[in-house]
């Protein structure tokens, strides 16, 4: 279900679209193709005196990396077709190869954060990898699963792992019994 409209009158003023694409590849890994637009719905001028139109992208960056089946990154490579200080921007493309080694389940945002923070890295391109974790997860959950059927006596890792999966939840009651937690049976915390 759709937000309903806005109780005010407004216009546009920018938007931004996040899109990841997964591909299970040839070699028995996969490949996340991240891409970022941000574009305005105005026109602006820019300091050399140019106008940027609205609806041409201020911002249009791509990130791919590689993955193994245990999620450890072994490629990465960006590409910019759109920045504010164009090659200046897009000059940091080949450092975000410094991804490769990482563990997209393993402290990897505070990884990310530590090796592309401020001036380190781009903010667009690496606010980019911060959706690789839940996609990577998403691509590779039918995979595993038939790879190794899930073993009944370990807890399902998704559980206690956001507000529907809570498992004093009705999700869990209905879909992992086993795991369900009555509210009335578990410790106070007080």
């Amino acid at each position: 279900m759709p937000l309903p409209p806005s109780d005010a009158a407004r216009k546009p003023l920018h938007t931004r679209t996040i899109k990841v694409d997964s591909y299970a590849r040839d070699d028995g890994q996969w490949d996340l193709e991240a891409e970022l637009i941000d574009y305005k719905s105005y026109d602006f001028v820019i300091k050399d005196g140019r106008t940027h139109k609205a609806g041409t992208p201020v911002h249009h960056m791509h990130l791919r990396i590689t993955i193994d089946e245990d999620f450890n990154i072994n490629a990465s490579q960006a590409a910019y077709d759109a920045a504010p200080y164009g090659q200046y921007c897009a000059s940091i493309a080949p450092d975000y190869q410094d991804l490769v080694g990482l563990n997209l389940l393993r402290r990897f945002r505070h990884e990310v954060k530590a090796r592309f923070g401020r001036e380190a890295g781009c903010t667009h391109l690496t606010e980019l990898t911060y959706v690789l974790p839940t996609v990577a997860v998403q691509s590779m959950a039918g995979r595993r699963r038939e790879a190794a059927p899930a073993d009944p006596s370990r807890r399902p890792f998704q559980l206690a792992g956001c507000h529907a999966l809570r498992v004093d939840g009705p999700v869990v009651k209905k879909h992992y019994p086993t795991w369900y937690v009555s509210p009335d049976t578990k410790p106070d915390s007080s």
